[in-house]
């Protein structure tokens, strides 16, 4: 048993069609924060037995799924409570690659370098696969008392995303080398989670986002395509596209501008996009994208301590409206949570899931 940051049938009982949804539905994107006793636990997991993991994990995502069912969401996840990092995670079911054993830069102001790179020395291989049929039956289990009333999704990173912590080599030359050595281990990944049973999965792309505007957009496509051509028609699929979340950080430009019309192309029911901590610029896109997906609008500001009231994510949504309708639009924060203080995540949902329902209200929505 392994901690990283990397059943029952009957909550998935209602069977969705692709690209059916309830309208003005709310969301997450996949992390939650740790709580505060297994962040120290995972600081000292050398003195824990397997059976103690086991135990912390489990908690962890009912804690998990407890705050989100208590805030009202209509879809939810485990938090990513066994993932230390919504990406890098994943490098421990990964043969071939040599992990870092210390970050290059400890000290200064928090960024992405300081999480380093890993040296390839072999082939990529996930012979174990990457863990997350795991989690999905353990969300499943401690679900089930949800029964129907939520949608249970389950969050996986692209290819893209995941290789950009991963040193090219002889054998892979480049990003799009590792890339490609990567997508079938993803897509196989997203079989096994449709086999078991899930959903909707959201393909985690922020790479794709955050380097349109210096890389090919079509190319980004075809490489979505690819990866999730084996499960396409057969769950929800969404993607997420933001800028980095990393310390609150974001990493790249922020505009949409570069990805679109490109973007629309891709094989997704849903499109998530970062509003709220760009002040919604650009929100007329989701009219856009609204004529040939379903589009999550990030109305809760994930790298802000400022508590959005009931009153402005209505108005949030009213806005929205005004270009895309209620049964294409779902509301969520920007990003995961993992990096959001567990007090003001909680808020945050709350706040967010009442300001949606006001909305519902005065339109009729149900």
């Amino acid at each position: 048993m392994e901690i990283e940051r990397s059943s029952s049938t009957k909550i998935m009982s209602h069977t969705l069609s692709p690209m059916s949804q309830k309208p003005l539905r709310t969301t997450v994107v996949g992390s939650y924060p740790f709580p505060g006793w297994l962040e120290f636990a995972c600081q000292h997991l050398d003195q824990f037995g397997e059976a103690d993991r086991e135990e912390l994990v489990e908690d962890a995502v009912m804690v998990a799924v407890h705050d989100q069912l208590a805030a009202g969401l209509d879809s939810i996840t485990d938090g990513e409570q066994t993932r230390l990092d919504f990406n890098l995670s994943f490098y421990g079911f990964l043969e071939g690659i040599e992990l870092e054993s210390a970050s290059p830069r400890r000290f200064g102001p928090p960024a992405h370098d300081q999480r380093g790179k890993h040296k390839v020395v072999g082939e990529l291989r996930a012979p174990r696969g990457m863990g997350t049929v795991a989690d999905f039956e353990r969300l499943k289990r401690l679900a089930k008392a949800a029964g129907d009333t939520v949608t249970l999704k389950a969050s996986v990173p692209g290819p893209y995303t995941l290789s950009g912590r991963l040193v090219p080599n002889e054998r892979y030359k480049d990003r799009w080398a590792l890339t490609e050595a990567l997508l079938p281990i993803v897509r196989v990944e997203l079989e096994a989670l449709a086999k078991a049973g899930c959903r909707e999965i959201c393909v985690d792309e922020p790479s794709m986002s955050c380097y349109a505007h210096r890389e090919d957009p079509k190319r980004f496509v075809e490489i979505f395509n690819r990866t999730v051509e084996a499960v396409t028609g057969k769950c929800r699929l969404s993607t997420h596209l933001c800028f980095g979340n990393y310390k609150g950080r974001a990493v790249g430009p922020r505009r949409y501008t570069p990805m679109f019309p490109a973007f629309l192309d891709f094989h997704a029911d849903e499109i998530h996009v970062e509003m709220a901590s760009r002040e919604f610029a650009e929100l007329e896109l989701i009219g856009e994208i609204a004529k040939r997906h379903a589009v999550a609008v990030g109305v809760i500001d994930v790298k802000s301590y400022y508590v959005e009231t009931v009153e402005e994510v209505a108005n949030r949504v009213r806005a929205c409206l005004k270009f895309a309708s209620a049964d294409k639009l779902a509301f969520a924060p920007d990003c995961g949570l993992s990096q959001t203080a567990r007090w003001a995540a909680r808020q945050k949902l709350k706040n967010m899931v009442e300001g949606v329902m006001k909305v519902r209200k005065e339109t009729g929505v149900k």
